[in-house]
């Protein structure tokens, strides 16, 4: 398979396309020990790519999936306590992906998962500012939401300010980027409006669509290669 160069360094994590454009400029890049000074350079297979005189080892195409978690599943691939995990419900061919965060027990709805660790972890990166969207039904009077909206600190921790709307009386939709630990379930708690069920519906650019419990899609590479120039 033939690809530009700067696509082989991005897909193999090295540097998004723009960085590795930088990193060409700079001579620090080499297809089969010849220096090179522009993009405008194909990888085939079989071809060594260096980067400042290491060797990139080429990857398999880093796969993307949107899936749709089920109520009372875990984000993990062993539960000491027995209950039943994500792996038990994607199909045998899905086992091998790695799971981009997490969703709690009772949280349900879009979570993504990956052939490619370090793709995740960069989805992950608070610095990376991906917004996730949810939908949560809460309990309580919700008067007290702009604390939410302004940022809050819960027990130590500093919490972002979230986007909320108010939908329906108690529904929410919620707006994040950070993703920290139970982060909605802490900061709505700490409003006086707890929640009683939460739903993601959005990661960034992709979207629960017409997926149902337990169901899962593959993205397109086009999508693939558009979030990876963000990170």
């Amino acid at each position: 398979m033939t690809v530009r160069i700067a696509k082989f360094l991005s897909d193999n994590g090295v540097a998004s396309r723009r960085g590795a454009e930088k990193l060409i400029s700079i001579g620090a890049v080499a297809i089969n020990g010849k220096i090179i000074d522009t993009p405008v350079n194909f990888v085939n297979d079989g071809d060594v790519v260096t980067v400042n005189g290491k060797t990139v080892n080429n990857k398999s195409e880093t796969e993307l999936y949107a899936f749709y978690k089920p109520i009372n599943t875990m984000t993990t691939s062993s539960d000491p306590l027995n209950r039943k995990t994500i792996y038990d419900v994607l199909p045998k061919k899905y086992q091998h992906l790695k799971y981009v965060g997490r969703l709690d027990y009772k949280t349900t709805g879009l979570l993504l998962l990956t052939n490619d660790g370090d793709f995740a972890r960069r989805l992950t990166l608070p610095s990376s500012k991906i917004p996730r969207v949810y939908i949560a039904h809460v309990s309580g009077n919700t008067k007290n939401i702009d604390r939410a909206r302004r940022g809050i600190t819960v027990d130590n921790i500093q919490y972002a300010p979230m986007k909320i709307d108010e939908t329906e009386p108690n529904v929410l939709r919620i707006e994040i980027c950070e993703g920290k630990k139970n982060e909605i379930r802490i900061v709505m708690r700490a409003c006086g409006c707890p929640v009683i069920k939460l739903h993601r519906t959005s990661y960034g650019q992709i979207d629960l669509g017409k997926l149902t419990p337990g169901q899962i899609k593959k993205i397109s590479q086009k999508t693939i290669d558009e979030m990876i120039k963000t990170l």
